[in-house]
């Protein structure tokens, strides 16, 4: 009996081996340059939040080599683009972008200039809330402050960019989600920070009355 078509079966099944065996390849590359990529954005994030902007720069340049590389890598496998890990990767790139620049007090870098898509774009915008709450905070900690209001100011920014993105989670990447996360984190830290201010007044009116009281000893 003849092979099958000649043999052209057996062809067919090898090239699509070797397409799979290269695909494989660039997956497990991917999954580990999607590490590298969070570990990089998480400690320009730290170094942030000690005011170290030379190694937070310095890290997110290494987040975005290692973002440029990721993408490329991917880029003949639209699967693999859109897959969790690679997302999730990017989306991480775009919250340390956002959230530096806003400490810094810089323009927020658009999706195109980050290199993510939309969805990553948003998700990491929201995330990016929650790391000004916490530097909001370090800053009510040391008494009310001018820059408080501004990053709650610009989480109510954020907050307003976000609800109207009213599109499906299959679209979005469940993005409804995290923007009701950001809204819970802009209420507590208005909340937060309206405490700041009572106890500022308070503070301010009994030294005041201190001080009459002194000056009506002498």
């Amino acid at each position: 009996m003849m092979p099958m078509n000649n043999g052209r079966l057996s062809q067919i099944g090898e090239r699509i081996r070797e397409i799979l065996i290269a695909k494989n390849a660039a997956r497990d590359r991917a999954v580990n340059l999607s590490r590298e990529l969070i570990r990089f954005c998480s400690l320009a994030i730290r170094a942030s939040h000690r005011d170290e902007w030379g190694e937070a720069e310095r890290l997110l340049n290494e987040a975005r080599r290692a973002s440029g590389e990721l993408v490329t890598l991917v880029e003949p496998h639209p699967d693999l683009f859109f897959t969790g890990y690679t997302q999730d990767a990017l989306k991480e790139l775009a919250e340390a972008s956002i959230a530096l620049a806003i400490a810094q007090g810089k323009p927020v870098p658009a999706p195109e200039e980050i290199g993510v898509e939309y969805a990553a774009y948003l998700n990491g915008l929201a995330e990016a809330a929650g790391e000004l709450r916490r530097r909001a905070l370090d800053e009510i900690r040391g008494g009310h402050s001018q820059e408080a209001e501004r990053l709650l100011m610009a989480m109510d920014e954020i907050y307003d960019v976000l609800v109207t993105m009213d599109f499906p989670d299959a679209i979005t990447g469940g993005l409804r989600r995290n923007t009701d996360m950001v809204r819970g984190v802009v209420e507590r830290t208005r909340s937060d920070l309206t405490i700041s201010f009572r106890e500022a007044e308070l503070k301010a009116a009994l030294d005041a009355l201190q001080a009459r009281l002194d000056e009506a000893r002498m």
